[in-house]
């Protein structure tokens, strides 16, 4: 089975001939932009035998926002990018150079961040929640306008890069943020718009529930979210991948492993490691499961450290 039908098969809940396997993490310098970085997204591929490739969206993280915000009314003078802004068509550019440098060999999936997030890295997370409090539905405006142009990035990433799919990263779903019921009513539409309309171009999308702030999240926020498999903080929300499957209604699951410093992955022996694999499959069962980290690894980590895990996936049937 090759790479790119055994992800699928794990994604549609299929008999796979081993458990694929995925790490990911920041590039930084030179290999975070350009041609350096797609280069060094293939080599970290080809170096760790990975069976799928997550394209990271560094140097993309600020969005930018288009008018001057001070004032809550501020955001209901919001306009999209458009297809053609820098912003959309520079990610786009970096799919399409890393599928064609791979020449379709694996799946791969482009980190795009929920409109929630952008308005937030575009400005700051203080003048965000103030003016939610101040003005909710000029925000919500915001947050509409942003999400027409995080669809389209979605969008020309799956159809002109050749993404097999998004990995949507979700945030914001703290238990100290929102109530259910708010979280619901402020975020959830920009989520969906985003979400759904991915889904118009690829059956394929994954959902990174992040865990970045430490923080448990409000996991039912999310539940019924229309994707493929469900990523999130198993060492965070002590919600292990097993347990998580029954939760998001029997999807795929991607995840299992610490991506902290501190986790078995980064420091463990490689006995360790490789224990630790075969009981995480056997655990949680070989169908419907991705194995990764909880979020991003570090940079620094020794990436002979994730071919033990490739390794190890391949000795359990």
């Amino acid at each position: 089975m090759d790479k790119k039908t055994r992800v699928l098969h794990a994604l549609n809940k299929q008999p796979v001939d081993k458990v694929p396997v995925g790490f990911w993490f920041h590039f930084s310098g030179e290999e975070a932009v350009g041609e350096a970085c797609m280069d060094a997204h293939v080599q970290y591929y080809q170096e760790t035998d990975i069976d799928f490739i997550k394209i990271m969206c560094d140097g993309y993280f600020a969005f930018p926002i288009t008018a001057e915000i001070k004032e809550a009314a501020d955001w209901r003078k919001l306009q999209p990018l458009g297809k053609d802004h820098p912003y959309i068509r520079e990610q786009v550019e970096r799919a399409k150079g890393i599928n064609e440098r791979i020449h379709g060999e694996c799946c791969t999936f482009y980190n795009i961040f929920a409109p929630f997030s952008c308005i937030r890295f575009g400005t700051s997370d203080e003048l965000v929640m103030r003016h939610l409090k101040e003005d909710p539905e000029a925000v919500l405006y915001g947050l509409d306008v942003i999400a027409q142009d995080q669809a389209m990035l979605a969008e020309l990433i799956i159809t002109e890069g050749q993404c097999t799919g998004i990995y949507y990263c979700l945030q914001g779903g703290e238990v100290d943020r929102f109530t259910h019921d708010e979280y619901r009513k402020l975020v959830t539409p920009s989520d969906t718009y985003v979400l759904e309309h991915a889904n118009e171009y690829s059956d394929n999308n994954m959902l990174h529930l992040c865990g970045w702030a430490g923080i448990k999240n409000r996991l039912e926020c999310w539940q019924d979210y229309p994707a493929k498999a469900f990523n999130w903080a198993v060492y965070v929300e002590e919600l292990g991948l097993k347990e998580g499957m029954e939760l998001f209604g029997g999807k795929a699951v991607l995840g299992g492993f610490d991506n902290t410093k501190e986790g078995l992955l980064y420091s463990g022996e490689k006995a360790e490691v490789e224990q630790f694999t075969a009981d995480l499959i056997r655990h949680t069962g070989n169908t419907g499961l991705l194995l990764g980290a909880d979020c991003s690894l570090s940079g620094d980590i020794d990436r002979q450290r994730i071919s033990w895990v490739v390794e190890a996936a391949k000795l359990v049937i």
